[in-house]
């Protein structure tokens, strides 16, 4: 078989297995011409990701494609160019064959937030994949695709991760450029692999990692290659802060880490209790921050600058606005802006604002602190296993209580991977973080990749 006929059967093999998912909501768009023309561009490509398929989350940049963030407001926007991160999987012979659902411009934990609708979980159809990038998870999950990526401001990749049974790697700030990438909040937000191994984690990270001019905040500092050193053992010393796995975790959530953590004993790991008294203020200080930052970067749609025209009659150009964000956003995305306009507001920015600043620096410095006893921390992903979608649609404090062990990372930048560790009394997924410091992906792979490889023996 050609290249070209080979292309054309895993172009053809891919749209047989999406027809047969569409009840699942997973994809927010597939243009069959598109993707025909894009595979066949990409077939003399020789690079590591050759011939695999990647899903993307609908608010990265595809040139050719929508670029809707699963808003009314930008449903018919088509992406100009190509984010760098998608620049670099075409250079390494990656075929995208769409978009992903996801919550609307990135902000829910349960893909429900989204004008395509909500987005099932392929292990059970009942129940939400997670969210924002809920539909990334769904794709990989559901057997789509080789590899997605999402984006993750609080946990966006690792909890839809923890809920689909699959891999989802947040790489430290600045380790993946957001040129591409819609904001919702810039200090937090990150592209980040979803993938069904470890392996893959690794090889995707490896593609898309590195410095990016046109990313201010991208980092130069040298990437390690993380596929060759997988079954590296630098891992020696665990942390695993006991004293926030008491109250609110699901039991069965409980039992699947505290057996993670007896494999890891057994296999001669070192395990000592540590302490991170500021991570009970992440909650706290994540929705002051994201929310300011949401609040300034989505100003813009207005449906003059930026999102379609909403409005119809008005009578001022003040009406005209109002009458485009009233139509263009949806409830959750409403909530944030208000809350996030509030605590920058006159005689709360400084209540609020800088005091969450200040918090964020606490929570840094207590990851500083641990690691300088321990290589890598355990915590969960979530403290609760799927729930049923529309169980929690209007309990957004439910929502947000259910990010306490994913938003820390964001908040002090370091890197950390979720990978599957067992199963619930209902057969539902559950996952576990491993967390890293700055650039220490190589650490928190190798001993994801220890811990599947313990679990799969």
């Amino acid at each position: 078989m050609n290249l070209e006929d080979k292309m054309t059967k895993i172009v053809q093999d891919f749209l047989k297995r999406y027809h047969n998912t569409l009840d699942l909501n997973i994809m927010t768009q597939v243009d069959e011409k598109w993707l025909e023309k894009h595979a066949a561009s990409q077939a003399e490509i020789k690079g590591s990701l050759s011939g695999k398929l990647i899903a993307i989350k609908d608010n990265i940049n595809v040139k050719g494609l929508q670029n809707s963030c699963a808003s009314e407001f930008l449903k018919n926007y088509i992406a100009p160019f190509d984010a760098t991160a998608i620049k670099r999987i075409k250079k390494a012979g990656g075929i995208i064959v769409g978009k992903t659902n996801q919550d609307e411009f990135a902000m829910g934990s349960s893909t429900e937030y989204s004008a395509f609708g909500t987005t099932k979980n392929p292990i059970d159809p009942e129940y939400v994949p997670g969210g924002s990038s809920g539909g990334s998870a769904a794709a990989v999950a559901a057997g789509l695709v080789d590899y997605a990526l999402g984006s993750d401001t609080g946990g966006s990749v690792r909890q839809p991760a923890s809920f689909c049974g699959i891999v989802g790697l947040k790489p430290t700030y600045g380790r993946v450029s957001r040129y591409g990438l819609t904001a919702f909040a810039s200090s937090l937000d990150q592209i980040a692999p979803m993938t069904r191994t470890v392996k893959q984690a690794a090889e995707l990270l490896q593609v898309i990692a590195g410095k990016d001019d046109l990313d201010s905040t991208s980092t130069d500092i040298e990437i390690d290659d993380y596929v060759s050193k997988l079954n590296d053992d630098s891992v020696k010393t665990i942390g695993v802060p006991y004293h926030l796995l008491q109250e609110g975790l699901d039991p069965d959530v409980k039992a699947r880490i505290d057996e993670a953590i007896e494999l890891l004993k057994k296999d001669g790991k070192i395990i000592k209790e540590i302490k991170l008294p500021y991570i009970k203020y992440s909650i706290a200080a994540y929705y002051i921050l994201a929310t300011a930052e949401a609040s300034s970067n989505l100003a813009r749609f207005d449906g003059v600058r930026y999102g379609s025209r909403q409005a119809e009659k008005v009578e001022s150009i003040d009406d005209f606005y109002a009458k485009n964000r009233e139509a263009g956003f949806g409830p959750e995305v409403k909530r944030r802006i208000m809350l996030g306009t509030y605590v920058l507001s006159s005689g709360f920015y400084d209540a609020y604002y800088a005091r969450a600043q200040k918090v964020r620096r606490l929570i840094y410095e207590d990851f500083q602190r641990v690691y300088k006893e321990v290589d890598t921390i355990i915590l969960p992903t979530s403290p609760l296993p799927p729930f049923k979608i529309g169980e929690l649609i209007n309990d957004p404090m439910a929502m947000y209580l259910g990010d306490i062990f994913t938003v820390s990372v964001n908040i002090a930048g370091i890197p950390a991977i979720s990978i599957p560790v067992g199963k619930t009394s209902k057969a539902l997924p559950v996952g576990m973080q491993i967390l890293g410091n700055l650039y220490e992906e190589s650490k928190i792979l190798q001993l994801a990749q220890r811990l599947e490889t313990l679990q799969n023996s």
